[in-house]
């Protein structure tokens, strides 16, 4: 055979071996995504992100970044997709929601970029500098004693807790979609988020991923059942003691509670009706029709959610305390407010509001974590340009403290959050106090239609009740009205006719702290202090590591590259 014959079949051979790897890290993006709604296959995101690391077997450094971004891009496309649905078109063409949603996959995927990155370059072998091939790296990994690669595995998942925590919290964050939160239907498993938060899941998960390609590969390789188990009897063995802790907590026996009866509306309005200043009679004369449907129930507290009701006019507010009068109830409802500042510069808030039942404001809090793009624009003071762009405006001030919501005839103490503020769990957690009796949420979730947007954020504030000890009850526009209790249930779901998106309300009796389960927990008194160690260990490991191999570089170690 010719040399340029040869040369041709190992360009070949490199260029299949690339777009299989690619391949297979697509595969493993999807498969974390399936574990999200709407497919909520949750079993699918016990094996991505094995899988998205073990594509990367043997590539050099810059290729398993690719990779790892790859998956966390597909990964993202997948379960991101609702963005596609935010009524802004260009000619037809959802231009600006599709820059959107490709620029925020796109910087979700550098996490799992580096965390690719990462693990192999931690590897104890030095699998990526060396530039071996799948077959040489596989031997490679299988010459490495059994207590190093369970280690490695055990830093792999606490690399993974590290980035989500960073993503939670980087440029003001965004914590959708963790991977711990794919299991929020898995009860008794998610009890453990009482300890460590969502985090903790999601450690669990990557462990027991990583360890089980690790062990797919010494059994394709050397076949016996002992090869399985060395790799894989440690995660095992977690996950039945979350799940036995889980069960344990079922079996507790609460306490008769003292329950609110809360009226929950969900009006439906779609976000075009609300960007229309002309429907603003017709979205306050249909939130009030479904109220007074509701409170055929005789609520103690009626809940509206954010955009639910324009900015009131005098009458309108007037016929809103005429219905609180007449019913005795009180009102939680969010809209927008103004404050005039010393310099006669006003700045406006995205707030929540509690009314009592002689018409009387009680208390105000204005939202705290802001929408990018969508409450606020970042740099538009250097780049005014940008506001053309967003239907933001001027935008909204954040709030700068919790405020609690303290009733009285009945007595009941609640604590608002606002739209994807119960996406975060440390926000959450400023938000409960001694003597907090539920968390609430008022959210419009009709910007993104009727997708998988309003069920994944559901899975999150099942989490912000596990956490915390504390039921949480949602208000949304339209998607999941529901409240959830402080084991993670979803007790009711607003259902008319059906359909959750629709126009409806529901009633339930929401336990207060008499009733409590479990509180305080320990999240809910120490916060993200797993992660935190997850992320110490994780720069801790880097640098030891990173270090030895500066040293070897210093010493003349040279290894030959392969770029597969």
């Amino acid at each position: 055979m010719r040399y340029s014959q040869i040369v041709a079949l190992k360009i070949l051979a490199t260029s299949c071996g690339a777009r299989l790897r690619y391949g297979l890290a697509g595969l493993a993006g999807l498969l974390v995504s399936l574990g999200f709604a709407p497919a909520n296959i949750s079993g699918a995101a016990w094996i991505g992100p094995g899988l998205m690391l073990f594509c990367a077997l043997g590539a050099s450094p810059r290729r398993a970044f690719a990779l790892g971004l790859t998956s966390g891009f597909v990964c993202s496309l997948c379960s991101l997709s609702w963005l596609l649905a935010m009524p802004f078109a260009w000619h037809g063409i959802p231009l600006a929601p599709a820059l959107g949603w490709a620029a925020l996959s796109a910087y979700c995927g550098v996490y799992t970029g580096v965390w690719v990155w990462f693990c192999w370059r931690i590897f104890p072998g030095s699998i990526c500098e060396a530039g071996l091939s799948p077959a040489e790296a596989v031997e490679r990994i299988l010459s490495t004693p059994l207590w190093k690669r369970i280690g490695w595995a055990l830093l792999c998942a606490a690399a993974w807790t590290a980035l989500e925590l960073m993503r939670g919290r980087f440029l003001g964050g965004f914590p959708w979609n963790f991977l711990g939160t794919s299991q929020y239907r898995m009860l008794p498993l998610i009890q453990m988020a009482a300890f460590t938060g969502v985090f903790g899941l999601s450690f669990l998960m990557v462990w027991f991923s990583v360890a089980l390609g690790g062990a797919m590969i010494s059994l394709a390789r050397r076949p016996g059942t002992e090869r399985i188990w060395g790799e894989m009897a440690l995660p095992l063995l977690a996950v039945a003691a979350a799940m036995g802790f889980g069960m344990s907590r079922f079996a507790e026996k609460s306490g008769p509670a003292r329950t609110l009866r809360v009226a929950l509306v969900q009006p439906s309005i779609p976000q075009t009706l609300i960007f229309d200043p002309n429907g603003d009679a017709q979205r306050f004369q249909e939130v009030m029709d479904l109220s007074e449907k509701a409170m055929a129930s005789k609520p103690d507290l009626l809940i509206w959610p954010e955009s639910g009701v324009p900015d009131l006019t005098t009458d309108e507010q007037e016929a809103v305390g005429r219905m609180l009068e007449k019913h005795s109830a009180w009102l939680l409802f969010c809209e927008d407010s103004a404050e005039s500042l010393a310099d006669a510069s006003t700045v406006y808030f995205n707030s929540a509001f509690l009314v009592s039942p002689k018409g009387m404001i009680e208390a105000i809090y204005h939202k705290r974590r802001l929408v990018i793009f969508g409450e606020y624009i970042p740099l538009v003071r250097w780049l005014p340009f940008l506001k053309w762009l967003t239907p933001v405006g001027t935008g909204f001030t954040p709030g700068q403290r919790v405020v609690s919501f303290d009733m009285t005839e009945p007595s009941a103490h609640l604590s608002p959050l606002i739209c994807f503020e119960d996406s975060f769990a440390d926000e959450a957690r400023e938000h409960t106090a001694a003597n907090t009796d539920f968390l609430v949420n008022l959210t419009n979730d009709g910007w993104f239609g009727k997708g998988a947007a309003q069920w994944q954020q559901a899975a999150s504030a099942v989490f912000r009740a596990v956490e915390n000890g504390l039921p949480m009850v949602r208000c949304a526009n339209n998607g999941v009205t529901c409240w959830v209790d402080a084991r993670g249930r979803l007790r009711q779901v607003e259902e008319t006719g059906g359909n959750i998106y629709g126009p409806g309300f529901m009633t339930a009796e929401v336990p207060l702290q008499n009733g409590k389960e479990g509180r305080p927990t320990f999240y809910n008194q120490h916060g993200d202090v797993f992660a935190g160690v997850c992320g110490a260990a994780s720069v801790c490991a880097g640098s030891v590591l990173f270090r030895k191999r500066g040293l070897s570089r210093g010493r003349g170690t040279v290894s030959p590259k392969q770029d597969i």
